[in-house]
This record gives structure tokens, C-alpha cells and sequence, in this order.
């Protein structure tokens, strides 16, 4: 298990209005314990795109990133990783997002 220790996050435009929904960007700064398979010497990103319509919201799509280079690690969330990132993003939703 990670944890979530800086955020950012953006919504994705849509300018042609294909996609439903609103989608938003989130990029978790992750902290990782030294004996996780996840662990990367150069620090841990976690890359999400997140769907939010109507009362519902969902994780889209997610990638891990070395963090000093930005890339892509072959990786999978576990259940309860993926459990405490969707409540994590749909958490930071409800409040106000700057633009």
C-alpha cells in the first residue's frame, strides 16, 4: 500500500463534447515503502483519469511513472489501492477546483 502525499489535479477539456461527463487529471505524488515492489529509488507518481456525470464517478484510466523521468511503470493497483484512489479523487472533487 502507498500513500497519497501531494496532488494535483485539472480538468481535461473537451471542446468538441464527445466524451460524457467531465474528466479530470490527477497526478498523486505516492510515498512507497522500500520493500513494495512499486518502489522506485527516484519516487513514485501515479498518473489518473478520473469521470465524473451526474451522481457517478469513476476511476477511467491510471499509469504509474517513475517520478523523476516520467516513465511508465508496468504496474496494477490492488483492489484496495484502487478503492482508496477513487474515494481519494471523488473526495477531492467536492471542493472547489482552481482553473
Amino acid at each position: 500500500m502507498f500513500k497519497i502525499t501531494e496532488y494535483t489535479v485539472e480538468k481535461i477539456r473537451d471542446p468538441y463534447g464527445i466524451l460524457p461527463g467531465e474528466r479530470y487529471e490527477f497526478m498523486l505524488d505516492l510515498e512507497v515503502d522500500e520493500d513494495d515492489e512499486l518502489y522506485q529509488e527516484e519516487g513514485v507518481r501515479l498518473r489518473v483519469v478520473y469521470m465524473k456525470e451526474n451522481d457517478s464517478s469513476r476511476i477511467v484510466k491510471y499509469e504509474f511513472l517513475i517520478a523523476a523521468s516520467n516513465h511508465y511503470l508496468d504496474m496494477e493497483m490492488e483492489e484496495e489501492e484502487e478503492q482508496a484512489v477513487d474515494a481519494f479523487c471523488k473526495e477531492q472533487l467536492e471542493m472547489p477546483i482552481e482553473e
